[in-house]
């Protein structure tokens, strides 16, 4: 009884292959338990079993050993794709093997429906193995692109990168040459300063030794504190025109009822009052003018020991002599004053001028004593007879007028501009502006 079944179509010469290396590699002989006799009989049996049919009376063996795909040597493939690829490799295989042998018992005895189904589990076993193999090149040329992009984007980098070092070489040579060239001129520079240090240190010696405080140098003294006076006076008087002050006002605020021989001369109402309140308060004592005396700008001194007997002298002053409403007047503000209140020195126009104003009369105050312990000063009030021993014209002295003492002698003090002195034997005379002469 001859019984034709359908086949499914063939599978891809790929899938031949995969299954025909299997073969090999397993030395497959023949996947059937089937008898020469059985097979003489079974003449139909043949079709379906293509080639494997003549080789059916032979067991399947693989070495003498049954077939077990996991024994096999897999460490090459382990090298190439995962742990879990080769299982899943060898366990498809496994499950080709096993139905591959329901489809050669499906034979005896003969059932077709079984056939048909073991062949459709060989196809699909097989497909699988197609899949697995397609997708193994998938990941091999995948890999291998990577892998030659990478290398070209590595290799692209290292070219940058050499190409940078070599800048960074060139540059780092050029600083170094220049870092020489900076210290020859630091060595040459530092061999400079210290003979300037040198030669200043002997300056300071020499001078100190020779500075010797005698009458002569207070009297230098109480000159340059009389012009500094008269130099704060003109930009204060200068600040109050440009801000609307009416002077004559001012003047008469000063002191009132002076009678002054012309319009002008009201300025020596204003230096008048900046000494009373400069000298107001401030008893002769013995100290050192040097740290003073040793800058040009007496603000350097201000800065370099801010907090000085001569800053705290500023400051306090400085509040007495500029008013408030002067200053928010003049400024428009109070910053200056509040910076000066809490301390700190302003390199201002105005603030410049006062402290060398401050710094004459600081050093009328301290050498004062250096010279005599027993020094006085004195002051003349308004009405008293003029006296040449203890006074000087004022008037007389800037303007450089020359008048009789006998003359003199007839007029009274209007306004005292500089209180005098006496330092030992030597009377420093005040400075007065006397009553128009009848």
């Amino acid at each position: 009884m001859e019984y034709t079944t359908t086949k499914p179509s063939k599978p891809s010469s790929n899938i031949s292959e995969l299954v025909s290396k299997f073969a090999r590699v397993c030395k497959l002989r023949s996947m059937g338990v089937l008898s020469a006799e059985n097979t003489l009989n079974s003449s139909n049996i043949n079709a379906p079993l293509g080639e494997d049919s003549s080789d059916n009376t032979e067991e399947t063996e693989c070495d003498s050993d049954k077939i077990h795909p996991r024994r096999a040597d897999v460490s090459c493939e382990r090298n190439i794709c995962g742990e879990a690829e080769v299982l899943k490799l060898f366990d498809t295989v496994s499950a080709l093997k096993s139905a591959y042998l329901q489809l050669q018992k499906a034979h005896i005895p003969y059932d077709p429906d079984k056939i048909i189904a073991a062949d459709e589990l060989v196809l699909s076993k097989l497909e699988t193995l197609c899949k697995i193999k397609r997708a193994y090149k998938e990941k091999q040329f995948t890999k291998s692109k990577l892998d030659s992009s990478c290398l070209e984007l590595l290799l692209s980098e290292v070219k940058v990168n050499e190409r940078l070092l070599k800048k960074l070489k060139s540059e780092n040579k050029t600083k170094d040459s220049e870092i020489v060239r900076l210290k020859q001129k630091l060595q040459a520079l530092a061999f400079r300063n210290a003979k300037l240090v040198e030669i200043i240190r002997r300056e300071r010696v020499e001078r100190e030794k020779t500075t010797v405080l005698d009458v002569t140098m207070f009297q230098n003294s109480f000159k340059a504190a009389s012009k500094s006076i008269h130099d704060f006076a003109k930009p204060l008087i200068s600040l109050m025109m440009a801000s609307g002050w009416d002077l004559d006002l001012a003047v008469k605020s000063i002191d009132d009822g002076v009678a002054y021989s012309r319009k002008r001369h009201k300025k020596y109402a204003f230096e008048a009052y900046i000494a009373w309140r400069m000298f107001h308060g401030m008893l002769l004592e013995s100290y050192n003018c040097n740290d003073i005396m040793k800058f040009d700008d007496p603000i350097d001194a201000l800065i370099e020991n801010p907090d000085s007997g001569f800053a705290k002298f500023c400051r306090k002053k400085y509040l007495l002599v500029v008013h408030p409403m002067m200053e928010m007047s003049f400024f428009g503000n109070l910053d200056q004053r509040n910076f000066i209140s809490s301390g700190k020195h302003p390199r201002t126009p105005f603030y410049q001028v006062f402290v060398k104003m401050a710094k004459w009369i600081w050093i009328l105050h301290g050498i004062a004593c250096s010279i005599d312990p027993e020094a006085k000063i004195f002051v003349v009030k308004r009405g008293s007879q003029f006296s040449d021993v203890y006074m000087e014209s004022i008037e007389q002295d800037r303007e450089g007028l020359v008048g009789s003492d006998e003359g003199q002698a007839t007029q009274k003090v209007e306004l005292m501009v500089m209180p005098g002195f006496r330092v030992g034997e030597t009377v420093v005379r005040s400075r007065v502006y006397l009553s128009k002469t009848n």
